[in-house]
């Protein structure tokens, strides 16, 4: 009671503590979530020109495009797809307001016509558009269905927009062109052209030990060109695979398994339900060629006896044991045709009234009539067959391979020779088949398989298990190389990898990994462990990059054979004297080299390659005159001018004009899009959400 009593006393000061603990809970976590603005932050993709880009628009985009893709496109595909169509929508947007363009209705009229001119259901019975109709179809969706009327109208606005970006592109494609004078220069560079001696130096006389390339040198250079050297937000990556394998052991217990399943395998007078019920693969009733069976033991499974069975063998994770059920000469393809007729109840009936009884009448007269005439067989088969894909080709079903169609079809085909007329049944109908033509005949087997996958046993999985997590322990205490080393573990590095990627070489599709090296929170050093579906990945962040200028380190590989070039070039510039070519080809134990016709259009030496500055230096100089040492793409040159080619004046440049001006126009929505992508203030968010 005591106690209850100094609670009771104390109950505001005791509300007061929690107050101010839930208060700096809340306080903290605004904090880590970014201030405030954190709602706002989870709710915001990106910010273009600060317009927002929200969360659940964006993913219904995403949504949307991944729908339309299916297989073909993970969610970051969809996601930068999706990026770059929302980015180019925005700045363009951006554009139209500023410049006030925009398209009335009449336009979007006309844009509509254009579509869909070829419509037949827009059409009037001259076949030309006719937008009473148009009207009447649309007024119809509003009445009848409110969801396809908004897709229409999503239609409408997307018109639209293109006739809006197509008045922009417009405008800018006017602006952009060539003046006769550029068109005169074309000309020059392209006809012009020089005579030249001259002596080449490589840089390779200058060995590398005589030059050297500092992290300054490096760091100085990346500051002089800052636009080349510019990098985005990226981590440096080092990871260990840990693959879930079988041991030994559990590949000998899973061959125990198939063996003790061999003698039911051999003596079973139903193959097909044994394999289904026994295997790991399904069975295959159908017959193979050499060619069609490429696993390693093919040569020993096609030798054996029908009825034998061949001694258990491992193969693609399995092991395998397999029995020859029959050999054969046969063609390995054909080509038919066929009527598919239906009957009442089917799936395929499509409306057909007819009994089965009626179904089997018909199909047989039919097989009469063709067998008969066969030149009747594409008109029969657009009146009569159930089979829509293949009614627009005669029935025609083209080329295919023993198994491809249905059993009753695939036996008929292949157990009959070319020219045969017959009805067969399945569960689509009737089928009135013409075989038309079959390849000459070769051996094919049919065989059963029984297989058994080769997987870790549960004591494989513990062993991965305590095995990873005391490498992950060691390299946490120790370090990331030492634990590997003494694991004797495979490291694999990965550089660069940016906040939007999503395969990590060597493990494939690994977003997780990624968003984790990317969080806040993550420091170079840190390691942490991640579970696949094949084993684990023990991941560490090596580097943190931030947004900027490129370091000395990630630049240098790019940097340093320039600049070692340039040391080089200043040590052979030192080491030439004198005009006279021959004199300095034998300083330099090289040779005076001559080129005829060189042009500024394509500035290529003949034995040199392609050298502008060099044939931009010899376009300068006077018949006879001989060049400073020129440092170019190969070497340091002198050069001298033996003669200079000017072409003839023409009357008129325009035609040189026209094709300049074609050329800039060229690609002119790409150059426009990249040039409003450098100007725009962009805040994107997307690998905070995916």
């Amino acid at each position: 009671m005591a106690v209850l009593n100094k609670i009771r006393q104390r109950s505001v000061f005791l509300i007061i503590i929690i107050a101010l603990a839930l208060f700096s809970f809340v306080l903290a976590d605004v904090i880590r979530n970014g201030g405030m603005s954190s709602q706002k932050s989870q709710n915001v993709v990106a910010t273009v020109n600060g317009e927002e880009i929200s969360r659940e628009e964006f993913a219904r985009q995403v949504e949307a495009y991944q729908q339309n893709m299916g297989q073909n496109a993970s969610t970051t595909q969809a996601v930068n797809q999706v990026w770059e169509m929302k980015l180019r929508e925005v700045m363009l947007l951006d554009e139209f307001d500023k410049l006030g363009i925009d398209v009335g209705e009449a336009q979007v009229r006309r844009a509509l016509r254009q579509q869909l001119g070829q419509n037949p259901n827009f059409t009037n019975e001259a076949g030309m558009f006719d937008d009473n109709r148009l009207q009447e179809y649309v007024a119809n969706l509003r009445a009848t269905s409110p969801q396809a009327y908004q897709q229409w109208v999503a239609y409408e606005n997307s018109i639209a927009e293109s006739a809006r970006e197509n008045i922009y592109y417009n405008l800018v494609r006017a602006g952009v062109g060539a003046t006769l004078l550029e068109g005169e220069q074309a000309y020059r560079l392209e006809n012009d052209n020089v005579d030249i001696r001259f002596v080449q130096v490589p840089y390779t006389t200058v060995p590398d030990s005589e030059v050297e390339v500092s992290k300054d040198d490096i760091r100085n250079y990346v500051k002089k060109h800052p636009k080349r050297f510019q990098t985005e937000k990226a981590r440096d990556i080092q990871y260990i695979f840990f693959q879930e394998e079988a041991s030994a052991s559990d590949e000998a217990e899973v061959r125990e398994e198939l063996e003790r399943a061999m003698e039911g395998f051999r003596n079973t007078n139903d193959v097909a339900s044994f394999v289904n019920q026994n295997s790991d693969i399904e069975f295959q009733d159908r017959f193979v060629f050499r060619d069609q069976y490429t696993g390693n033991n093919a040569a020993a499974i096609f030798d054996i006896e029908e009825g034998e069975v061949t001694a258990p063998y491992k193969e693609g994770g399995y092991w395998r044991v397999t029995k020859m059920l029959e050999k054969r000469q046969m063609a390995d393809s054909a080509n038919a045709s066929h009527i598919m007729v239906t009957w009442e109840g089917l799936p395929t009936a499509e409306g057909a009234t007819r009994t089965k009884e009626e179904a089997k009448q018909l199909a047989d007269s039919l097989a009469q009539v063709v067998r008969r005439d066969k030149e009747k067989f594409a008109d029969l088969a657009t009146e009569f067959s159930a089979d829509r894909a293949s009614v627009t080709q005669g029935g025609d079903l083209g080329d295919f391979r023993p198994g491809d169609m249905i059993p009753a079809f695939d036996e008929f085909v292949f157990s009959n020779s070319a020219g045969t007329v017959g009805v067969v049944e399945s569960d689509f109908g009737y089928h009135v088949i013409n075989i038309k033509e079959k390849t000459e005949e070769k051996p094919a087997v049919k065989i059963a398989m029984l297989a058994r996958r080769i997987e870790p046993s549960e004591q494989s999985l513990n062993d991965l298990y305590t095995k990873v997590t005391r490498f992950e322990m060691d390299a946490k205490n120790t370090s990331f190389a030492d634990a590997a080393k003494e694991g004797n573990h495979d490291i694999r590095t990965v550089k660069d990898v940016k906040a939007l990627d999503e395969n990590i070489p060597g493990v494939g599709q690994q977003r997780r990994i990624i968003q984790w090296a990317f969080d806040n929170e993550v420091k170079a050093g840190d390691i942490n462990r991640f579970e696949l579906p094949t084993g684990y990945v023990v991941a560490q962040v090596t580097a943190v990059k931030k947004e900027g200028l490129m370091s000395a380190e990630d630049a240098s590989s790019t940097v340093t054979p320039i600049l070692m070039r340039d040391k080089k070039a200043e040590v052979i510039k030192n080491k030439i004297s004198g005009n006279d070519l021959q004199q300095i080809a034998q300083n330099n134990n090289t040779s005076v080299e001559s080129a005829n016709a060189v042009n500024l259009k394509n500035p290529t030496i003949a034995g040199a390659g392609n050298e502008p500055k060099v044939v931009g230096a010899a376009f300068a100089l006077e018949a006879g005159q001989v060049s400073q040492p020129i440092a170019g793409n190969r070497g340091v040159y002198v050069v001298e001018l033996t003669a200079k080619n000017s072409a003839p004046a023409m009357e008129s440049y325009r035609s040189f004009a026209t094709q300049q001006t074609m050329q800039r126009r060229q690609g002119v929505e790409d150059r426009i899009f990249n040039a409003l992508r450098e100007k725009a203030e962009i805040e994107d968010n997307r690998a905070n959400f995916y």
